[in-house]
């Protein structure tokens, strides 16, 4: 569950369990995944438990400091952290359960609150493309070095990875899952591939929202529409969500231009058509003002309303 939907649902009396891509293989979770040989990356865990912590300011901007210099250039603290847990640990599992005990306490994470990896399997995301090419790793899938206009046909696990019980169980029982933002193909898959997780998304009877992403990404989703997304996901769920949330706002030309220069990655707005049944895609103005972000109080209150 991205962090945009936990800063927003954390105001409310909710009990929220975030389940968390595990198998990075880019940016610095990447390279320590690879360097220590943990076998799961920490980047999307660090971002949901960083949303969910009630510190101070610094403390959590400590806990997210990227070195820029010498031998730890590029590298998140909280992600060595997590790696030093699991490396001295010994037993993946105990260790990943001391590590989720110590983050709650150093981060003052309420006790209604969870972030649970959805796999501790060591597993790699692969896409093939439109033309058959196979691209193994999810950092070649988030930042390709192929060519980013060819389709992405189909996405898959290698070896397949078996879900976390306990992120089964929780979505099982839960009152609304929520799925999305984020990179669909790189991030969200790697959730909905594991062995079990689609599965107990069919079986719970929690209504199924996709919120989806308000940008394009090069190399995954050029010239997606809020459709297009929509029938992916489902694809990869194996059944239809009740819900489909997009922004239908238009930020200035000069605003798009701006977050294009920080993050070149990002295409487009995603557009839509105005035929969507009203009955299951709500569009709203999802931004913060003078952003292309998704504002997390007006997602939240959106939300909030299915339950």
């Amino acid at each position: 569950m991205p962090k945009v939907v936990l800063e927003g649902l954390k105001k409310y009396p909710v009990r929220i369990t975030a389940v968390s891509a595990m198998l990075d293989s880019g940016g610095s979770a990447g390279r320590e995944r690879k360097e220590y040989q943990t076998g799961i990356a920490f980047g999307d865990f660090r971002r949901a438990v960083l949303a969910l912590a009630d510190v101070k300011p610094r403390d959590k901007e400590m806990f997210a400091y990227r070195y820029k210099n010498g031998p730890l250039a590029g590298h998140v603290l909280a992600n060595l952290y997590c790696s030093a847990m699991v490396v001295t640990g010994g037993d993946l599992r105990r260790s990943i359960d001391e590590l989720l005990q110590d983050i709650r306490e150093d981060l003052n994470i309420p006790p209604q609150h969870q972030v649970l990896p959805v796999t501790l399997d060591n597993s790699h995301l692969c896409a093939e493309l439109e033309n058959g090419q196979i691209v193994v790793g999810e950092g070649n899938i988030d930042v390709p070095s192929h060519d980013g206009k060819l389709k992405i046909k189909n996405v898959f696990l290698t070896p397949q990875a078996k879900a976390n019980p306990k992120a089964i169980k929780e979505v099982i029982k839960a009152d609304l899952l929520v799925l999305g933002p984020g990179d669909l193909y790189s991030s969200l898959a790697q959730i909905l591939l594991t062995e079990g997780m689609s599965q107990a998304i069919r079986k719970s009877r929690a209504k199924k929202v996709y919120l989806c992403n308000a940008m394009t990404k090069y190399g995954e989703t050029n010239d997606f529409s809020v459709l297009d997304f929509t029938q992916v996901v489902e694809k990869m769920l194996g059944t239809e969500l009740d819900k489909v949330v997009y922004n239908n706002s238009s930020p200035s030309k000069e605003t798009i231009r701006k977050y294009k220069r920080k993050h070149k990655e990002l295409v487009k707005l995603v557009s839509y058509s105005r035929n969507l049944p009203k009955k299951k895609f709500i569009g709203k103005n999802l931004l913060k003002k003078g952003t292309l972000e998704h504002d997390p109080q007006k997602v939240a209150k959106i939300l909030i309303s299915f339950l």
